[in-house]
């Protein structure tokens, strides 16, 4: 017997070590597997892909990622043991806000902005983080024992990556999917750039409802309108009500004027108003409200746009707000209506306030030209492939939250105002910008990209202008939104769009597995890219894991003080325990209320099993005994053992394939404790014959097998140490 089992377990003298050797053998890579290990009974290699959910490459590992990584890991190690050729490709998004805001933070401790720097040298400045720190989430992924290929490690920005972007940004333009336009945006003030609403921060704010009198043209009479916005007013182009509110029936068609701006804008009719909030009637400002806009568009109201990109009040707010911060102006305008008599009243109201998912600046929706892509026929792509099958989710309750987005779909805003991702291939003639700015000098113009029209889309600067025939083209300076770049993961990480090996062998992947709160901003694109771009489907199956809490239900969190690091549960308990810990919980799909004690167990756990080989190993070793793959023909309660065992195996083989990682790693943990461990070990300690040794034997083997893709340390680590063995690692044996 060896040595080691003469003293307790020490996750922490084994699992590094042992993870360098996996990594090492080559076996994480499919091209590299054992052959008889890559072919069924029928010699036809079956393949079994997943992509990694990329981290941000800012990012630490959370409880979140730990989740997710150990249930695809539970799934990649099951499939290499049934002899399937797997792949698990691993990688990193740019993550292009929360990147530069990262570097951006750095550089103020050192006094200095990007604008200081330029954009060239504060795009070197990026890369040098990213080399430096850019990898530490995967070399946590390691720690927790994830049997990644790391030989296929992507990254977004990599550049065969970047070829992928431009492919999939070029066909949509030249499917005529892809336009430039002035429309209503999510504007980060603090970060310069259009958020999609799935970037957004939605909190629970305490405001006032302030009701302002709006005086009736050739009236005494006056209709009041609710706001949380006073400040906005100042672009109001209408007043709405409802249709059917009998109260304002009278007033529709008329005219009303804005109080301070003087303005005169009509009352208007609108299903979309609210009967029921503040007073029924609405101010209508088109350029500041994604409600407003739309109801601008079915009235054919003018647009005024009274705040500007850096969140301060325009020229076309009045002289007296010009230049003022939002938050100033909101309480000037106040104070001028009370001066004027028009501020009927002020309440509290406590509303949803959007703020930046990065910076946490509140969001001003304002007018930009900016980039976009049709959704229609791309959401009916993916509506289709989920109503014919071609991709389940699990639990299958998630595919409301899919359907119901994909069915109320706006057009995708895919522009960024950043310097940090992959700039647009667009390419416009130096001669046509200077021709514009020229004309518009005395506007203070800054070029744009919507100073032009004609822009040629390209991949590479063309050679030659082909619209003056002579200038060096200037290229579109806005970026891609990031999830239009990892919307096309599961095949630009294969090498698409070149017609790579891998791309034929692994692609459609096989399963995703990811959180709820990206069903909508990537699920659902990738779903609809690789239907556009490929003509398939990108996996077949989207589990959706559950969200862990803390304990009293609260979402973990830093700054809240409930958040929990996986890599200290590691380093306290190690990583056989943290997963299980981890996939104990997570059972049904429902959140997890965090309990430690459950990583103790998988740490007790982890130790029982130690004691059971021990066990094992001193009473068969030197009695002639082998481990059998095959079923021994055994009588009596050995043959029970046995018996209960193949059935273990076969309810751990339907729970893992029907995605019951839980259930099956509870099932499994009752049989080696207390069926194993607490009766027939108990059994076995008054016998010495064969048959009971072989049955010892056998189900001690089979059970570390199975407990293989849960706690993948210890069950390799006593397979190392045992007399005879068939393969060099557990990972690569027979299921």
């Amino acid at each position: 017997m060896h040595d080691d089992f003469l003293k307790p377990y020490n996750p922490h003298e084994i699992e590094q070590e042992l993870y360098a050797q996996w990594e090492a053998s080559g076996f994480f890579n499919p091209d590299h597997l054992p052959v008889s290990k890559i072919k069924n009974l029928k010699s036809k290699i079956k393949n079994f892909s997943i992509v990694l959910p990329p981290p941000n490459v800012t990012g630490n590992l959370h409880m979140g990622h730990a989740l997710n990584t150990a249930i695809q890991d539970v799934l990649i190690r099951y499939k290499r043991m049934k002899g399937y050729k797997t792949l698990w490709i691993p990688g990193t998004d740019h993550a292009g806000i929360a990147t530069q805001n990262v570097v951006e933070k750095k550089l103020k401790k050192e006094g200095i902005s990007r604008h200081d720097l330029g954009k060239e040298k504060f795009l070197e400045k990026v890369w040098e983080w990213k080399e430096q720190y850019g990898n530490i989430i995967l070399d946590q992924l390691k720690r927790i024992g994830a049997s990644c290929d790391w030989s296929r490690t992507r990254f977004t920005m990599d550049e065969e990556y970047a070829k992928a972007v431009k492919e999939a940004f070029t066909r949509y333009y030249e499917k005529g999917w892809i336009y430039q336009g002035d429309r209503i945006v999510n504007w980060c003030p603090r970060c310069g750039t259009s958020l999609s609403d799935l970037e957004l921060e939605y909190r629970e704010q305490e405001g006032i409802l302030w009701h302002i009198a709006y005086p009736i043209k050739d009236s005494d009479a006056h209709i009041v309108v609710a706001t949380t916005r006073p400040e906005t007013m100042l672009g109001d182009t209408a007043v709405a009500v409802h249709p059917d509110d009998a109260r304002y029936k009278k007033l529709v068609g008329r005219t009303v004027v804005v109080p301070i701006i003087g303005r005169e804008i009509p009352v208007i009719a609108d299903q979309g108003v609210e009967k029921d909030f503040g007073t029924g009637a609405v101010k209508v400002t088109p350029a500041h409200d994604f409600a407003d806009s739309q109801m601008g568009e079915r009235h054919n109201l003018p647009i005024v746009q009274v705040i500007n990109e850096r969140g301060k009040m325009t020229p076309e707010a009045g002289k007296a707000f010009v230049e003022m911060k939002v938050a100033r102006a909101r309480e000037a305008v106040v104070e001028k209506l009370k001066e004027l008599g028009a501020l009927e009243k002020a309440e509290p109201y406590t509303h949803s306030v959007a703020h930046c998912y990065r910076c946490d600046t509140v969001i001003e929706p304002l007018i930009s030209k900016q980039w976009f892509v049709k959704m229609d026929e791309l959401a009916k792509m993916a509506l289709e492939a989920v109503e014919r099958g071609e991709v389940k989710f699990h639990p299958q309750r998630w595919e409301k939250l899919y359907r119901d987005w994909l069915s109320n779909i706006r057009d995708w805003c895919i522009s960024r105002q950043i310097w940090w991702g992959h700039q647009l291939p667009v390419w416009f003639c130096k001669k046509q910008i200077e021709t514009f700015s020229e004309e518009n000098k005395n506007l203070k113009f800054k070029i744009k990209n919507s100073s032009v029209e004609s822009p040629i889309i390209s991949e590479e600067r063309p050679d030659k202008c082909p619209l003056c025939g002579e200038c060096e083209m200037e290229q579109a300076t806005d970026v891609l939104d990031t999830w239009f770049s990892s919307a096309l993961w599961p095949f630009a990480t294969l090498g698409w769009p070149e017609k790579t090996d891998d791309l034929k062998e692994f692609y459609p992947t096989t399963v995703l597995s990811t959180a709820r709160d990206i069903i909508n901003l990537w699920v659902s694109r990738m779903v609809f890219s690789g239907m556009e771009l490929i003509g398939k489907k990108p996996f077949s199956d989207v589990i959706i894991h559950a969200t862990i809490l803390a304990k009293d239900g609260r979402r973990m969190s830093k700054s809240l003080g409930t958040g929990i690091d996986p890599m200290t549960l590691i380093e306290q308990h190690g990583a056989d325990a943290t997963r299980f810990g981890l996939l104990w919980q997570a059972m049904g799909g429902q959140d997890i209320k965090w309990a430690d004690e459950h990583v103790l167990a998988g740490k007790k756990f982890a130790n029982k099993l130690w004691n059971i080989t021990r066990f094992v190993l001193t009473k068969t070793q030197g009695n002639g005994q082998q481990f059998v793959n095959d079923d021994p023909q055994l009588l009596g309660e050995n043959r029970e053992i046995v018996e209960r065992f193949k059935e273990i195996k076969k309810q751990t083989e339907e729970k893992i394939e029907s995605y019951e990682f839980g259930q099956a790693l509870h099932d499994i943990y009752e049989f080696v404790w207390h069926e194993f461990a607490d009766k027939f070990i108990e059994y076995s300690k008054d016998k010495d014959d064969e048959e009971t040794n072989q049955a010892l034997l056998y189900v001690l083997y089979g059970s570390i097998k199975l407990l293989h893709p849960f706690m993948p340390f210890v069950t390799e680590a006593i397979y190392q140490r045992l007399p005879e063995k068939d393969k060099e690692f557990l990972m690569v044996e027979e299921w």
